[in-house]
């Protein structure tokens, strides 16, 4: 098991009980493949450097967990399938 930080971007015109709901599901991933997920922190609607999707600012989300690799490449599947969420990026951490 190795400790990972996954961060996504859900796109701002959602409504907070749908952008919440879109965070409730990727967690539910992490976690039917075994995740530990150890903090979720909401860091609210922030302004993107650049244009994604025609979208200039969005909801981010960042999720500390223990895993094995699985689980994090079944969130990238899911992450990149996914319409409401415009970017994600999983990141080893070395602790």
């Amino acid at each position: 098991m190795r400790n990972y930080e996954v961060m996504f971007i859900v796109r701002p015109n959602l409504e907070d009980e749908a952008t919440n709901a879109v965070c409730e599901s990727m967690k539910k991933v992490l976690e039917d493949k075994g995740a530990t997920i150890n903090e979720v922190v909401n860091m609210g609607r922030r302004e993107l450097a650049y244009e994604v999707r025609k979208f200039n600012n969005g909801n981010y989300f960042l999720f500390k967990l223990t895993s094995d690799k699985e689980a994090v490449k079944e969130f990238d599947r899911v992450a990149n399938i996914n319409e409401d969420i415009i970017r994600h990026i999983v990141v080893k951490r070395e602790d």
